[in-house]
């Protein structure tokens, strides 16, 4: 398919491989495929554009998204009763609590002639979550298909290994598929293929190589290479524009990117700063020691509900006990005591990388005590990330 190879690149054996189980539209198809690989390796971008293309009725559920049992269930039930014809529509929001109600109310959905001789896919992102669910759902989704004898494939996208979801008990084992990492060579080919229009490919394939060449040792996140690409190119181009280089001056164009490359290399994966003020701290020369908010911890890539975890270790560090209500009460009363943290081991990693330290004696009888160590720029950095003004939370700022 023409259009399929200009738009997913590298990943010809994998789509290959899909496009065999699906078969042809009215087969049934093989009941679960279980695709796992590390972030940014395709398995979103190639499974949606490879459904959307072939026009396939299908449903994608981001299981982040939908942390609880119940909301999971009704966002599918209620995405598949979209693509059901009108007629055969239900006009009320589907509710369902249960696995059982599930199966049930999915066969009563996909009777619509719309679904009824083609094969229904259910693509579940983000699917180790499922893990932290009840313990019925897994084993169930993987046998969807016999459970509700309709022609329904469930895919599995995980960064994860088949062999950390497999129950004890055993279950029905998916068909796996494997997404390995670009290398340097395929993510040359696809960060080239969105030249701008106003420039030549040639010209735009060598500052990709320049920056792959500064980039790839320490970043082989595609979105974050791309990312990198689309905000340093201007400055790259400058010499272009200004009539002091033509696209053929590499030296020249590459002694003009090379310290804008190495600030860029302070803030990778940490978006310290925004797009916009990225733009301006290139067109002022700021000085890179402005960019120290991170710059000590740039190797460190925090998982999301850790950064949580840090900011509020840095607000109980900071802020007075007495301000508790008022930062985070809505309605001041009897507060419940409640085990914020139910094992030690939650936050030894924080320890470890020196962002809290240890206070107090290891045998307390009320638990280990913590202290947040890193500097407000750090905490100001991180707070960003996760869209959370810590600002409006610090009783020094009031």
């Amino acid at each position: 398919m023409p259009h399929l190879e200009n738009t997913v690149l590298c990943r010809e054996s994998q789509v290959s491989t899909l496009q065999s189980l699906f078969g042809e539209r009215h087969h049934f198809s093989f009941p679960s495929i279980f695709i796992y690989g590390h972030t940014a390796s395709g398995k979103t971008y190639v499974t949606q554009t490879l459904l959307k293309t072939l026009e396939l009725p299908h449903v994608f559920v981001n299981c982040v998204e939908c942390f609880t049992l119940r909301l999971l269930l009704e966002q599918i039930l209620n995405k598949l009763n979209h693509l059901s014809s009108s007629e055969n529509r239900c006009s009320t929001h589907i509710t369902c609590e249960t696995f059982n109600d599930f199966v049930r109310l999915f066969k009563q959905v996909t009777k619509a002639e719309s679904l009824k001789d083609q094969t229904v896919y259910i693509v579940l992102d983000k699917a180790e979550y499922l893990r932290d669910m009840e313990a019925n759902l897994l084993p169930g989704f993987l046998r969807l298909q016999e459970l509700t004898d309709r022609n329904v494939t469930v895919l599995f996208l995980s960064e994860i290994v088949w062999e950390k979801f497999r129950p004890n008990t055993g279950c029905f084992e998916p068909f796996v598929l494997y997404f390995p990492d670009y290398s340097i060579g395929n993510l040359q080919k696809i960060l080239s293929h969105d030249h701008p229009p106003e420039y030549s490919a040639d010209f735009y394939a060598a500052y990709i190589n320049i920056l792959l060449g500064v980039f790839y040792t320490v970043c082989r996140d595609l979105k974050e290479l791309r990312h990198l690409a689309v905000l340093n190119f201007p400055k790259y181009c400058e010499p272009v524009v200004k009539g002091e280089a033509n696209e053929r001056d590499t030296r020249k164009l590459w002694r003009n990117i090379e310290p804008h490359l190495k600030k860029a290399m302070q803030t990778v994966y940490l978006r310290e700063v925004s797009s916009s003020q990225w733009e301006k701290l290139q067109k002022d020369d700021t000085d890179p020691a402005q960019l120290k908010g991170l710059s000590a911890y740039t190797h460190v890539e925090l998982p999301y509900y850790s950064k949580f975890i840090l900011i509020a270790a840095y607000l109980a560090s900071y802020n007075p006990a007495r301000t508790d209500k008022r930062f985070f009460l809505k309605h001041h009363g009897k507060i419940k005591k409640t085990n914020f943290l139910k094992k030690h081991e939650k936050i030894t990693s924080l320890v470890t990388l020196q962002l809290l330290t240890l206070v107090g004696h290891d045998d307390q009888l009320d638990g280990p005590k913590y202290k947040c160590t890193v500097s407000l720029d750090f905490i100001r950095a991180i707070a960003r990330t996760v869209n959370f003004d810590i600002i409006k939370y610090l009783y020094d700022f009031l």
